[in-house]
């Protein structure tokens, strides 16, 4: 049985990770549900110096290989693992290690820009656009940035002002057209789409409540 694959998109702060925690939990987790980041395909910039990696646009499509996260996508429908990079934030760069994921019934894949990409979008049975005001998902991705990712304040506004808000505005919003589901970010909403998708990917991937 081929997995089915749902995408979860949506601006920076929406709350696209707490909504693909909550259903990879309610899946069964590891058992079930294979979870790419599109975070972790940001391209290696070790070839860098510390100071050319930080003027990287983060948030344009062309800083990500999402050439590579669609043929890990193919390879776990097609039974085959992969290796899933990993990225560290704080020095803007791959690690060394990999992680292998063997297929799933459902394939979870999370990131801002996962519409943008035509042929990855294609991959996708289910697409899930979380939306959120911009003051809240500026809130959250500073108190994100500063606690997780070793940034200040200042650089986290500053980033914000040069490529977050433009690039949401050119690539991340309009990419909202082709969601089959939009989900706003608050309490109610999160917990009636979470019980929805749930029983919904249970049924179609066939998984036991």
């Amino acid at each position: 049985m081929i997995p089915i694959t749902i995408g979860i998109a949506g601006g920076t702060g929406a709350g696209k990770t707490t909504l693909a925690r909550k259903l990879f939990e309610a899946l069964g987790g590891e058992e079930n549900v294979n979870y790419l980041i599109h975070d972790s395909y940001y391209k290696c910039l070790k070839h860098k110096s510390i100071e050319e990696r930080a003027k990287t646009n983060f948030d344009h499509p062309e800083a990500l290989d999402t050439d590579l996260l669609i043929e890990h996508v193919r390879c776990l429908k097609q039974g085959v693992t992969c290796d899933v990079p990993t990225y560290d934030f704080t020095t803007h760069s791959r690690t060394d290690e990999t992680k292998p994921m063997v297929t799933r019934k459902i394939i979870l894949i999370e990131g801002i820009l996962l519409f943008c990409h035509p042929v990855l979008a294609k991959e996708m049975d289910v697409k899930v656009f979380v939306d959120a005001d911009a003051d809240i998902r500026l809130a959250r991705r500073l108190q994100r940035d500063t606690k997780e990712r070793g940034r200040t304040f200042e650089e986290v506004i500053a980033q914000y002002q040069k490529t977050v808000r433009p690039m949401h505005e050119e690539w991340v919003e309009p990419s909202k057209k082709v969601a089959d589901l939009i989900v706003h970010s608050n309490g109610h909403s999160m917990v009636v789409a979470v019980d929805m998708l749930t029983n919904h990917l249970r049924c179609k991937a066939n998984i036991s409540a």
